[in-house]
């Protein structure tokens, strides 16, 4: 057993045989965090859409969203500005001047939902509601040309968007992410 595993299970043996509030709460202050608590926390969204919340928005009530929260920064269309560029650069990665966006280098869609709920806008970030959140990804997505203007967003149908570059990821290449016993046994 390797050095750190043991001092890692020495641990573990240690503080599990304790008992009384000395293992709960060995210095007398803090509590345990009540579930409405964790709940504001736990909001990462996976990949597959894994936890995306109830809820919808349209590409119309984005684009109003986007003019008001995100324009400043990103630009009227997405552009970039002071912000970074939205939209464009399909067709660029393999190139010696790469664009990076949400429509050419972003492997899945929720990741998107997932950015703007926790970050966005960069001076009130998780002040938007789900629903402001599933119109702005609508609206960002068709600026792309990934998704119609008529379209409204909710859990299911963003999950069920296949990006351009969602099989070109490093992700998708690097066999030590494949293997699940390097994963589950590292």
């Amino acid at each position: 057993m390797p050095r750190i595993h043991r001092a890692s299970a020495i641990i573990t043996v240690l503080l599990t045989s304790l008992t009384g509030a000395a293992a709960q709460d060995p210095y007398g202050i803090g509590r345990t965090a009540t579930p409405a608590e964790i709940a504001g926390w736990n909001i990462d969204v996976g990949g597959d859409g894994s936890s995306l919340p109830p809820g919808s928005g349209s590409v119309a009530h984005g684009r109003g969203i986007f003019a008001e929260q995100c324009a400043a920064c990103h630009g009227e269309k997405g552009q970039g500005g002071v912000g970074d560029r939205l939209v464009g650069g399909q067709g660029t990665l393999a190139t010696s001047n790469p664009v990076r966006t949400v429509g050419s280098y972003w492997p899945y869609a929720p990741t998107l939902f997932d950015y703007i709920r926790r970050a966005m806008p960069q001076n009130a970030p998780e002040s938007l509601s789900n629903d402001d959140v599933y119109a702005l990804s609508a609206y960002i997505l068709s600026l792309n040309g990934l998704l119609p203007d008529d379209t409204t967003l909710d859990a299911r149908s963003l999950a069920a968007l296949k990006m351009p570059n969602r099989k070109m990821f490093v992700g998708d290449q690097r066999p030590d992410v494949k293997n699940r016993a390097c994963m589950d046994h590292c």
